[in-house]
């Protein structure tokens, strides 16, 4: 059922899942209506009462059953409902005209992912991903400084996040947290990693990897990400170091406008190797919420029919990456990550 019907004609955009984070998506999607920028908001939930109250806190339409969304004239949607429903809802909606932004991780298998970008494809779809981080504005502005070879040849990046929680029941860091760091790094560095070495933690739930340890190789360049919900030390801490030949860059995602630039460097002074380092600039980005740019740049994908900057391929590929992860946890041993032409030669590594 509905609250009401969507009235207008211009882009009609809907929100699939209103928990925790698709009431996020739901405020967003309502700010978008607010300032014009789509002509009409339905939100869908299977529970009716929490949709309900939130479509009337917005004055926007809502029903229970997402393949209504097509006959209301949904064009572009978000869904934000647990990762094991994102295959049908995808499928169901993509094969029905509507463009798709689905939260990470897009599936929780590779072939769902790869079939969910297939059919898009199929039917001619916009598919993003809510890999956010990529409209993070200090991560933005440090992609733009690597683009331009202000730190030089990338040679070492490595993220930390950790916080002590109850590990969640239904995914452990890996799919939660080193999601977010895969990305990332293959965002900043333009490619994907050769090789990936895993350990994964499991002492709080059986099966809910509660710390991560991942090296991700690519070619002379080497990622290492460290994820755990098991430290008490620092509180909720999220950064990011990126070194180069020629600078160092320092993100802290706690402080979304902060680059920290670090003028350093190993230098030959004849025969002689010695370090050059200049001080530590501090550059202020320009504000943004994340969320708000990621929905707006979807939606003017979907009116200019272009491509998003994580579109579906770059979801499947992270999914793939987070299971030769597992992989290697499983087998204590380094795992090459092949291409999807080369996937049944996948080999592992003595």
């Amino acid at each position: 059922m509905t609250s009401s019907e969507p009235t207008n004609d211009g882009l009609t955009y809907a929100v699939i899942g209103t928990g925790y984070w698709g009431s996020n998506h739901a405020r967003v999607a309502a700010e978008l209506l607010d300032d014009g920028i789509v002509d009409d908001v339905v939100f869908c939930d299977v529970d009716e009462g929490r949709v309900a109250d939130m479509a009337a806190d917005y004055g926007v339409a809502y029903t229970t059953d997402h393949t209504e969304l097509p006959e209301l004239g949904v064009d572009a949607a978000t869904v934000a409902t647990p990762s094991p429903t994102h295959h049908t809802i995808a499928t169901d909606l993509l094969e029905a005209g509507v463009d798709l932004l689905v939260e990470k991780p897009l599936a929780r298998t590779s072939e769902d992912a790869w079939d969910i970008v297939d059919v898009a494809d199929t039917n001619d779809r916009v598919l993003a991903v809510g890999h956010i981080f990529r409209y993070h504005p200090a991560l933005s502005d440090l992609k733009r400084r690597i683009d331009r070879g202000e730190l030089g040849r990338i040679k070492y990046l490595t993220t930390n996040r950790y916080a002590f929680r109850v590990p969640r029941e239904e995914a452990g860091v890996l799919f939660s947290l080193a999601v977010h760091d895969v990305d990332i790094y293959n965002y900043l560095l333009d490619e994907r990693p050769e090789r990936v070495y895993c350990e994964l933690d499991s002492t709080v739930r059986d099966d809910v990897d509660e710390t991560a340890t991942l090296t991700l190789s690519y070619g002379e360049t080497t990622g290492v990400i460290n994820e755990s919900w098991h430290v008490p030390v620092f509180g909720k801490q999220r950064d990011l170091t990126v070194v180069g030949t020629k600078r160092s860059a320092h993100i802290d995602y706690l402080e979304d406008t902060v680059v920290e630039l670090y003028d350093a460097e190993i230098v030959e002074d004849g025969d002689v190797l010695r370090r050059r380092e200049e001080g530590k600039r501090r550059h202020e980005t320009e504000p943004g919420e994340p969320l708000r740019v990621e929905v707006e740049a979807f939606v003017e994908a979907c009116e200019e029919r272009t491509e998003p900057r994580a579109p579906g391929r770059v979801g499947a590929e992270t999914v793939e990456l987070l299971e030769a992860a597992r992989q290697s946890s499983e087998e204590s041993q380094a795992v090459e990550f092949a291409d999807r032409d080369q996937q049944d030669s996948t080999a592992y590594l003595p």
